[in-house]
């Protein structure tokens, strides 16, 4: 019979793999605890028109990238390739779109695109949106909230670029001066960013043509067209945190998705290689009334997990861990018992049951192996006289009988 492989793209994780990932995950809930942002978790499918008009049908995401099929009543379904849109999708369902919401999330999106290094089909991401909040002192407290986790996980050669896209009316003006700059070039353009120039010109900055990189070095700057409070904004986020981590105004950020007005960021670090971004996000006040809502200022930032993690160099948690050994064949129940017992008293240490028929020296070698620090044993000696040998796998090797209780106070120390 044919064997079937996982998905191009959608790796598994085992537990060696995921070591690096709890002591991140934990560190950025814990920070984002301490800005008061409360979890939320949406579906990881919704309706296609959701995306469409969230991330813009111009969008790479939604032209060549979205999941998307249909489902048994014809309708188009999409794996969520970004989590903000959800978000925003639930507040409207739920009436909260007048409400002010600190939230956030973390799981699993997924882009189909060429699987690279920092970048599958299936990632994860985590991320937060402040709601119902004008421009202004929400900018900088996710600005302080970036700060907070480039330090606290210890990320090395880490810059976060800031940039504003002004309002609807200025995007519009730049666009068009834009346009008639880069008119006499087309003959010089890619595919990719011909389509852009006609249907969504900002995207046109992000461009990784290293000639279209060239030439937009003297095209018009969107820091002429946007407003001097907007130009106040960069400038005062910039003096504020600069103590705090490297921040730089750079007028040709505009990010990927299709909502994003305003002030927009994105932190990257030279360890990551090409793809270098790790934080990325910015202001969507129109989103919420683009996908039939109310009125909304908002702002947001997402987390690519597996780049952070990779360049994070905070320490691992040390786990602590014990083998528990019944020495007869078939393991009494009294075994699970006191292992449950010892469970109940200290859940920070991992005690791994050994099922095996295997002698008691096989099972100790294999306990060794495992990095355990003490071995538990229960025998039928032990059983008649209601005690457990507790022997140290450590350098000393030294074993004690002790009674029930007398095990479980030990194992509250360990």
């Amino acid at each position: 019979m044919t064997k079937i492989n996982s998905l191009r793209g959608m790796p598994d994780f085992y537990s060696d793999d995921l070591i690096s990932w709890s002591p991140v995950e934990n560190k950025l809930e814990k920070i984002f605890k301490a800005y008061s942002i409360n979890e939320i978790r949406t579906p990881i499918m919704e309706y296609t028109d959701l995306f469409k008009r969230s991330v813009g049908d111009t969008s790479d995401i939604v032209n060549k990238e979205i999941y998307s099929f249909n489902d048994r009543n014809d309708q188009s379904l999409s794996l969520r390739p970004e989590g903000t849109a959800g978000v925003i999708r639930s507040i409207i369902e739920k009436k909260l779109d007048q409400q002010q919401s600190k939230l956030w999330y973390m799981g699993p999106m997924f882009r189909y695109e060429r699987p690279q290094k920092g970048r599958y089909r299936q990632f994860h991401q985590a991320g937060v949106e402040i709601l119902g909040y004008p421009e202004g002192q929400a900018d900088f407290e996710l600005i302080s909230m970036i700060c907070s986790i480039i330090n606290a996980l210890n990320i090395k050669n880490a810059k976060l670029k800031i940039n504003h896209l002004g309002d609807k009316d200025s995007k519009k003006e730049f666009s068009k001066a834009l346009v008639k700059y880069l008119i006499p070039y087309k003959d010089k353009m890619d595919e990719k960013d011909l389509e852009r120039l006609g249907k969504n010109p900002l995207r046109i900055l992000d461009t990784k043509d290293l000639g279209m990189q060239e030439i937009l070095k003297d095209a018009p700057s969107l820091n002429n067209f946007i407003s001097d409070s907007a130009n106040l904004l960069l400038s005062s986020i910039q003096k504020t945190f600069s103590d705090l981590c490297i921040i730089e105004i750079d007028n040709t950020l505009v990010r990927g998705l299709d909502y994003y007005t305003g002030l927009v960021f994105e932190a990257s670090s030279s360890d990551l290689g090409a793809q270098d971004a790790f934080i990325g996000g910015g202001r969507y006040d129109n989103l919420a009334n683009t996908l039939g809502g109310k009125d909304m200022p908002a702002i947001g930032l997402a987390i690519g997990l597996e780049r952070i993690i990779s360049i994070s160099s905070i320490t691992k948690n040390i786990e602590k861990k014990v083998v528990f050994i019944s020495s007869t064949s078939n393991i009494a129940p009294l075994a699970f018992k006191i292992a449950n017992q010892l469970r109940t008293a200290n859940s920070d240490v991992s005690l791994d049951m050994d099922l095996t028929d295997s002698s008691i020296k096989a099972k100790l070698r294999r306990a060794n192996k495992t990095n355990a620090t003490h071995a538990f044993i229960l025998g039928d000696e032990e059983i008649s006289s209601n005690m457990i040998i507790v022997k140290s796998l450590r350098d000393d090797d030294e074993q004690v009988s002790m009674s029930i209780e007398e095990c479980i106070a030990f194992y509250k120390k360990i």
